[in-house]
């Protein structure tokens, strides 16, 4: 299989008032090299894909963002440590940040948040990836606070995520926000489905954590993985699907 121009990555380019030099994309399902469950553009190395697909998926990747550009790719654990520094050997950490444009950060996803940061120089770039206990964990607090920017010098931008109506949760992740900070509650409804349950808005729970540190300028949040069959959905697929990968990098 060759890198054909129709493999390439159909891109979702974030609408965020980012400056010029700073350039994100998720990729999308929708054209690429992957097949069956993992159909059509999955770079996940993780996920018991064919590996010549998922390597083909990768160079195809590395042409977006130019080939003298390493990507920083993690070990995601969902937990909250940051990476700030490229290294080729891969770390474990679930969101990573740049302040050149010596290399790209990156996060898969199929279901958690991934969460996009810039300051409004473009001197400083960062993305994180937050599922429920990544966010109940910290990781939008520890990423912020690695930056070292002053909340109103920060954008951020909310990229695909599976919405509340699909996200039923049980009462441990109620109660790992609730007790914590109550007011969480309001992202939380009770479940039509099961008694105790509630449905979770990850986007609404990023939301509180982020204005929380004086974030005002959040673009974003309006999408649904499991509802759209553009995006990958780990809950919808059962589990076996391939990953969108959220690429944030400085541009000079």
């Amino acid at each position: 299989m060759s890198d054909a121009i129709d493999l390439r990555p159909t891109l979702l380019i974030p609408d965020w008032p980012a400056p010029a030099g700073v350039r994100a994309f998720v990729t999308t399902r929708e054209t690429g090299p992957s097949q069956g469950d993992f159909a059509a553009f999955n770079p996940a190395s993780h996920v018991r894909d064919n590996p010549e697909h998922v390597a083909l998926c990768r160079r195809l990747l590395q042409k977006e963002v130019g080939d003298e550009r390493p990507f920083l790719w993690l070990n995601q654990t969902h937990g909250a440590r940051v990476q700030q520094s490229y290294q080729a050997d891969v770390p474990e950490a679930d969101a990573a940040i740049a302040t050149s444009a010596d290399y790209a950060c990156v996060v898969l996803t199929a279901d958690c948040l991934p969460v996009m940061f810039c300051n409004r120089a473009g001197t400083q770039v960062a993305v994180a990836h937050a599922g429920w206990r990544g966010l109940a964990g910290g990781v939008l607090e520890a990423t912020v606070a690695a930056m070292n920017s002053e909340p109103d010098e920060l954008l951020v931008w909310l990229g695909p995520a599976i919405s509340n109506a699909q996200f039923e949760v049980g009462p441990d992740v109620y109660g790992a926000f609730v007790a914590v900070h109550p007011e969480a509650a309001e992202a939380f409804d009770h479940s039509p489905y099961r008694l105790g349950h509630y449905m979770a808005d990850l986007y609404r729970l990023a939301r509180f954590r982020l204005e929380a540190l004086g974030i005002e300028n959040i673009s974003g949040g309006h999408f649904c993985t499991a509802c759209e069959s553009r995006f990958y959905s780990y809950r919808r697929d059962g589990g076996k699907t391939g990953r969108m990968a959220s690429v944030i990098w400085i541009n000079h």
